[in-house]
């Protein structure tokens, strides 16, 4: 018989506060035109982008990080001191290692917070949500920071057609804490390896060191076959989670997919036959591809401008270069 004694965290957890934050550089489709051959109403019509927001060289992955989660912090109602555990994901810090959470945690002035960063693109706020509600209810913290960043800016090729309008830069965040009723269902989560080659970078860190390369390396991806993965694959992952939510698409009021391109979120409204009534986020218009930053950052801008609301049933999922995602039902802050 186990010595162990039980752990004594909350029956459940849920989204506390959410915060986001937008580099003050506009950047709309006439800028990328200067580098290549296309038209603004190309660029619109295959993605559904008007502008995006790049970072300036005081805009880092910290300091956006920084600001969001102040916002959330505040939005919940709690003091840094109360944060537990700081999970960022991000693609986009060039440095290995310290964890930029370690950072985060430290200026935000947490108390010695446990801090870790992920690694999981575009699924990553999923997946960052799971770990959080874990944690919660088996007792290591109370509240936990979940932040997704990109600064996918400096990722970017500007020269190539396939992807140099689609990316964007930003910080989205939310404090997950306890609460005595579900409200953030089972998560549907998981990888295609095999699938890996469809979105990646483009060499090792080490070929451009070596000089093998000249090009600093840029993210690429395979539209077309990144296309049909998402439209397809996700709509049936996402019709999996609001089964294991124990709700049908008439329960939702809000669908806050991975803001990855217009065409993508339309199809998927589409497949999974979504109600007039659902509010469904289209943060990718004016914020562009911010990866793991996309879903805070529309949830933050749905409620903001009262499209959503608190307490209103949400479906989320996030999917990306691993291939991974990650789709799951909160109940809205």
């Amino acid at each position: 018989m186990s010595k162990i004694k039980p752990s004594k965290g909350a029956p459940y957890a849920r989204i506390l506060g959410v915060g986001g934050y937008r580099p003050t550089r506009v950047v709309p489709n006439e800028v990328i035109l200067e580098t290549i051959d296309s038209s603004d109403e190309w660029i619109r019509s295959r993605s559904g982008i008007e502008t995006r927001h790049w970072a300036s060289d005081e805009e880092t992955v910290a300091a956006m990080s920084v600001e969001a989660s102040g916002k959330a912090i505040a939005d919940a109602g709690i003091s840094a001191e109360q944060i537990g555990c700081v999970i960022v994901s991000t693609v986009s810090h060039f440095k290995q290692t310290p964890a930029v959470a370690t950072e985060i945690a430290d200026k935000l002035g947490t108390n010695k917070a446990a801090a870790f960063d992920i690694s999981a693109g575009c699924a990553g706020f999923g997946y960052g949500l799971t770990l959080a509600k874990g944690m919660i209810v088996e007792g290591s913290a109370e509240y936990v920071l979940v932040i997704g960043v990109e600064r996918l800016s400096d990722l970017t090729d500007l020269h190539d057609r396939a992807t140099a309008f689609l990316f964007g830069d930003g910080a989205g965040a939310v404090v997950v804490g306890p609460s005595q009723e579900p409200a953030i269902g089972p998560t549907v989560w998981g990888s295609e390896g095999d699938k890996s080659e469809t979105i990646k970078q483009t060499v090792p860190w080490t070929d451009y060191r070596e000089g093998t390369v000249e090009k600093f390396p840029a993210i690429t991806q395979e539209g077309q076959a990144v296309f049909r993965w998402a439209v397809f694959e996700m709509a049936k992952v996402a019709q999996q989670a609001l089964d294991a939510a124990g709700i049908t698409a008439n329960d939702l009021d809000v669908f806050i997919p991975h803001q990855a391109n217009e065409r993508i979120i339309d199809s998927m409204v589409k497949t999974l036959k979504l109600p007039q009534h659902v509010t469904v986020a289209r943060d990718v218009r004016t914020t562009g591809n911010t990866s793991a930053a996309s879903i805070p950052l529309a949830m933050e801008r749905l409620l903001a401008t009262g499209e959503a609301k608190s307490g209103d049933t949400a479906l989320v999922i996030g999917f990306g270069a691993g291939l991974v995602y990650a789709a799951t039902v909160v109940t809205l802050p």
